[in-house]
């Protein structure tokens, strides 16, 4: 399940006035949502529909655990970092302008991504693909958010915003594994195209222009955030090779902190800063994002060591993978709608702490991870307390973020939650990887399935610290 994005500017005190979007007839509200929904369905197809073909693609172009782990992280990094920047360009030029200009730079990333020769230009190709989806996901729902005021209509926009999201996860898990066994990996990538072609095409016609509000974008935060993370997370990845001691690892690791309090600290002083202090002290949203970059990792590396654990120990074929993850899918898509009723039951925090707990006993069930484990029992069966748990998670997370923020800055809100979201997910797949890919000259299935398995210990560790610390998230900022 993956949690909407929003256009990521605040307009309370001390921001911008927010863009308008001229209204359309009610008859084309509904086409207008279909168009922007399915964008959303394509951007959380591509991050799971890659999974799946990770070792095909590893042995096509010569990738080792590290490599592949980049082939994932170069478009989730980029598409974090560029959330943030994205949204406010939508501001200041138009929100679907950028959109626009997000779905054709997507299309050029897939293109190329599926023509790749060799490594550096996937990994090249994914974090073009990576900075579109920066630029369209969050302008997508700014839109949809400009379309549909505050009241019943909204709120199912917002549902069928959901359901799309976790549709897409599951259609990733599948069609990524029935593409490389029918047609090769590179189909992964190319096969979103002609959907982001429809986008764009529909999208003109359908979707009402909105007026931009005007301004500057704070320029110093965005390349100060981008280059943080992205030196960090290469630190991270590099302790695999290098060792945590390593000058290659600290190096970055240094410079990446380093950069990261300077963004924190211009924000402070910035004229129009990327993200308003003030914001992060409205209610629940400093707790909400805090969780929800822990959540990231675990969600990143578990799609990420799942499919590897699957196929190169287990043996599966492409597709056999993807069908025996669909419980894993189906489950996460299921407790999004569920999520809401049993929080007005339990209360969210109790809800929130439940199913993050649930998910750390899947996860550690699940990294028993066996040379010749059973499709029932050691991976459909964990799989569910895995998916309910997390799809209730990201449910209750995002809501979170919103409590105690008023109307006006509920877009900045929407598009920190997903930003710290992809970021928590970079940095918690570079740290998994890790601690899975030990230096070998070669791996028996057995060895691999020891690797996999501390990896998802991992993240079931860091499952259960989250559910932890929910239990102090402050009272009064639980309900949205």
């Amino acid at each position: 399940m993956t949690s909407p994005p929003a256009s990521p500017v605040g307009h309370g005190p001390g921001g911008p006035a927010p863009a308008k979007t001229r209204p359309g007839s009610a008859r084309r509200l509904g086409p207008a949502l279909a168009v922007l929904a399915t964008a959303q369905f394509l951007v959380v197809l591509t991050t799971s529909i890659v999974n799946v073909a990770l070792p095909a693609l590893g042995t096509g172009l010569g990738l080792s655990t590290v490599g592949l782990s980049w082939t994932v992280n170069a478009y989730v990094l980029a598409f974090g970092a560029l959330l943030l920047p994205g949204g406010r360009l939508g501001d200041l030029l138009g929100r679907r302008t950028i959109f626009l200009v997000g779905t054709a730079v997507f299309i050029a990333g897939s293109a190329v991504a599926g023509l790749a020769g060799g490594p550096a230009v996937l990994l090249a190709a994914r974090v073009v693909q990576g900075v579109g989806a920066g630029l369209l996901a969050p302008t997508a729902l700014g839109l949809v958010l400009a379309l549909f005021p505050p009241g019943a209509g909204r709120a199912r926009a917002m549902a069928v915003w959901g359901a799309v999201s976790g549709t897409g996860g599951a259609a990733g898990v599948l069609f990524g594994g029935l593409l490389t066994e029918a047609a090769g990996w590179r189909w992964v990538f190319l096969a979103g195209i002609p959907i982001a072609l429809g986008v764009l095409a529909c999208a003109l016609w359908l979707v009402p222009p909105d007026t931009p509000a005007g301004g500057r974008i704070d320029l110093p935060g965005a390349v100060a955030v981008t280059a943080g993370l992205a030196l960090a997370t290469y630190g991270l990845s590099g302790a695999a090779r290098d060792g945590w001691a390593a000058a290659t690892v600290l190096g970055p690791l240094l410079g990446g902190g380093i950069l990261l309090a300077l963004f924190a600290f211009w924000q402070t002083r910035a004229e129009s800063p990327l993200v308003r202090p003030a914001v992060l002290r409205m209610g629940g949203v400093a707790s909400a994002n805090a969780l929800m970059t822990l959540v990231g990792g675990v969600w990143i590396g578990l799609f990420f060591f799942l499919p590897l654990y699957q196929q190169k120990v287990l043996g599966y074929s492409p597709v056999k993978a993807g069908l025996t993850q669909l419980p894993l899918a189906l489950a996460m898509t299921g407790a999004s709608w569920l999520t809401p009723r049993a929080a007005r039951r339990l209360g969210s925090r109790t809800a929130l702490a439940l199913s993050l707990a649930l998910a750390a006993g899947g996860l550690l069930w699940l990294s028993r991870t066996p040379s010749g484990g059973s499709a029932v029992l050691d991976l459909a069966l964990p799989s569910l307390p895995i998916g309910i748990g997390l799809g209730a998670v990201f449910v209750l997370l995002t809501n979170l973020s919103a409590a105690g923020v008023p109307p006006a800055d509920a877009g900045l809100a929407g598009g920190l939650i997903n930003t710290t979201r992809q970021i928590g997910g970079a940095l918690g797949l570079a740290l998994l990887t890790a601690v899975a890919a030990p230096p070998r000259t070669h791996a028996s299935p057995g060895a691999l399935a020891h690797d996999y398995g501390a990896a998802l210990r991992v993240a079931a560790a860091i499952a259960a610290l989250a559910a932890l610390l929910s239990l102090f998230v402050r009272k009064e900022a639980r309900e949205p």
